[in-house]
Order: C-alpha cells, then sequence, then structure tokens
C-alpha cells in the first residue's frame, strides 16, 4: 500500500491586509477618508505669531500650517472656521494666541501649500523666508503676497470635535490683493488647479 505525504499548505506570496476595522457606527478610517477626498476643498495658509518667552529674549516665532478645512460661518457678524489637528503646533499656538491670520492660495502656490504641510518640521523660519509676505497689521500674522485674499481674525471659541479643535474666528480685516488668478484646490489627496 502506499503512503501519501499530507499536503504542504501554500503560503501566499503577498500577505493580503487586515480588513479595516469600522467604528461602531460601521465606517471605517480608511471608507471615511476616501469618501472625504472626493469633496474638493480651497487651500489656505494659516499663520499666527507665537509671542516671545521673555520680554528680553528672542523675538517670537511665525508659525504657518497649510488647511482645506476651512469655511466661512457667518456674515453678520463676519465669522470662519478653520479644522487643526488636536495637539498640532498651530492647535497648541491658537489655544494661546487670540490673533491668526488666513491667506486663500493662488494656483501659483502650490509650493507654499506644500511645504508648511510638511510633518515633523522644528521651525517655519526658513519656510518663510524666500516667500513674499507681509505683516499684518490687526493680528501681526504672516499675510501671503500673491494670495488671492487675506483675513486678519481673533478667536472667538473653540469646539472639540472627536480628533479636531474646530477654531472659530472673527474676521478683523479682509483684503483682496490678488485678481484673476485661479484658486488653488486639493482634491483626491492631490493639489488641483481648477478646470484641471
Amino acid at each position: 500500500m502506499l503512503k501519501t505525504r499530507p499536503a504542504i499548505p501554500q503560503i501566499p506570496a503577498v500577505i493580503p491586509a487586515p480588513p479595516a476595522t469600522p467604528h461602531a457606527e460601521g465606517v471605517s478610517n480608511d471608507e471615511f477618508r476616501e469618501a472625504m477626498s472626493r469633496l474638493a476643498a480651497g487651500v489656505v495658509l494659516v499663520t499666527a505669531r507665537e509671542e516671545p518667552l521673555s520680554a528680553t529674549g528672542p523675538s517670537g516665532e511665525d508659525v504657518g500650517m497649510t488647511a482645506t478645512a476651512f469655511m466661512s460661518v457667518s456674515l453678520d457678524p463676519p465669522l470662519v472656521l478653520v479644522s487643526l489637528r488636536e495637539g498640532s503646533r498651530m492647535d497648541d499656538l491658537l489655544a494661546e494666541q487670540p490673533l491668526w491670520g488666513v491667506s486663500v492660495l493662488a494656483e501659483n502656490q502650490r509650493q507654499v501649500a506644500s511645504r508648511f504641510a510638511m510633518k515633523g518640521r522644528i521651525s517655519d523660519r526658513l519656510l518663510f523666508e524666500d516667500v513674499p509676505h507681509l505683516r499684518g497689521e490687526a493680528s501681526g500674522a504672516l499675510l501671503m503676497g500673491g494670495a488671492l485674499a487675506t483675513l486678519e481674525c481673533r478667536t472667538e471659541s473653540r469646539v472639540e470635535a472627536g480628533d479636531h479643535t474646530l477654531v472659530i474666528g472673527r474676521v478683523l480685516t479682509a483684503t483682496l490683493p490678488s485678481s484673476g488668478d485661479r484658486p488653488l484646490t486639493y482634491f483626491r489627496g492631490r493639489y488641483r488647479n481648477l478646470g484641471a
């Protein structure tokens, strides 16, 4: 009688990724992220001035952050909202500093958006160095030259929302330094030009 060897289980060449774990409501992080990536958004640079640690020490530092979760909230009074990742440098700064600026970026400012979206950077000083800008009179924040519009804001309220903080600001000044340019947009994980 012939003896047969037991079959050796085949190991797949590629180990499949574990299935996405849904939240109690049924949607996974990946599903939610992919769905929201299909919502086109404008791109802004949020800026604020970090106050010096002491009156005799070095001057404060300018901080910037690219954001796509930005919207108008109210016309009377003029209010805007920006969503900040909880515990991020900008979230921590705006918890202490009530004055901040927003530059609505034009399609030719993709490089500005990219450099201020980098994670893990130590200082923003060098990032501002070769970018045309001016300092807002009402907020002290840097406002980008060539932006479609710039706003200076004062925080009215902060709302904790999951892993983000919603910062609602009253608009103190609004300027339109650029005309005729098209906006920089963000869609499906990439910066895009309107109509492209």
